[in-house]
């Protein structure tokens, strides 16, 4: 599926309505593995999202491209009521 300039768009605005949640990734660690980490989603910019992860005592902030969530290499649940932001289709 191609993902056209539209779809990407929406992704982000669904996005723009959570900034400074409390979100839960769910990433790909490969070799079949899944990565699960909490953090806050911190800003959203043309082509990309930022998510400050919670550390032991360092903040670690995170970038991830909307075609990370539209091809679910990522997903992204918010944590206020467990709403999960999924691409439109």
């Amino acid at each position: 599926m191609l993902a056209d300039r539209s779809t990407l768009d929406e992704i982000k605005k669904q996005l723009d309505k959570h900034i400074g949640a409390r979100v839960r990734l769910k990433t790909n660690g490969g070799r079949k593995k899944t990565i699960i980490k909490e953090g806050l989603l911190e800003k959203t910019y043309p082509s990309i999202f930022i998510v400050v992860l919670d550390g032991q005592g360092a903040t670690r902030r995170v970038s991830y491209s909307y075609s990370d969530i539209l091809t679910d290499t990522v997903e992204l649940t918010v944590m206020e009521g467990n709403k999960k932001i999924q691409c439109l289709q």
